[in-house]
């Protein structure tokens, strides 16, 4: 397990909820060469109406990858299961605001080395978030619902990710911001502008021919938008 978040301005998150679930390593192998970051969504079926994967799967997919292993916990009880993710190999775990323990749940990941990340679905306000943005490492905007993929890009989550933005800088945080949901190369261009440095893609990355390359392209829409290309 790396806890070390990797350095950069701008990445690329591929979501593994995309990816053929039929052979995750192969799907993996294809976009590793391309982002040092993999988005893994793991949903319980109560916090949200889906159930995807859990600590066996990461655990196997840790012993055919390197990479920094970011998972999503669409969970009421994320408490009784954290130990098992970091056993399992994740690196960093976020977990959802509305569920509530935000704090003792922030006390639990660092207890166990693990980066610690926040969630905020498209219609809670940022204001749940802020008292906590000195303790975290990430904080995750949801820009769909969660629960499934290929869902379309929700542009009125655009202005809590510029207010998190402006939070973040001003008060100096070493905090990620990173968003979720609908990022294609549309959208992600928007979101950058917005202030989300971390973009999850799932059916733009494995739902083209090359996931690898469409990474790539994913990365150069961001950073053109940064640059006011």
């Amino acid at each position: 397990m790396n806890t070390v978040i990797p350095a950069g301005d701008v990445h690329i998150a591929p979501s593994l909820l995309s990816a053929d679930f039929g052979n995750l390593a192969a799907g993996v192998e294809e976009i590793s060469s391309h982002t040092p970051w993999l988005h893994l969504d793991v949903m319980d079926g109560h916090f949200v109406p889906n159930l995807t994967i859990g600590p066996p799967v990461i655990a196997s997919l840790r012993r055919h990858s390197d990479l920094f292993f970011d998972c999503h916990l669409m969970m009421t009880n994320p408490e009784r299961y954290l130990e098992a993710f970091e056993r399992a190999g994740a690196d960093l775990c976020s977990v959802h605001v509305e569920i509530g323990k935000t704090a003792e749940l922030i006390v639990q990941m660092r207890e166990l080395e693990l980066g610690v990340g926040l969630v905020l679905n498209p219609d809670t306000p940022f204001a749940t978030v802020a008292p906590f943005l000195h303790q975290i490492d990430l904080l995750l905007i949801m820009s769909v619902f969660p629960g499934f993929g290929g869902q379309s890009f929700i542009t009125e989550v655009l202005p809590k990710v510029a207010e998190a933005r402006a939070a973040i800088d001003a008060g100096g945080h070493e905090v990620i911001l990173e968003i979720d949901g609908g990022i294609d190369p549309t959208t992600i261009g928007p979101a950058a502008l917005a202030g989300a440095r971390v973009f999850v893609a799932g059916n733009a990355v494995f739902g083209r021919e090359d996931p690898g390359l469409a990474v790539d392209a994913l990365r150069k829409h961001a950073h053109a938008a940064l640059l006011g290309q």
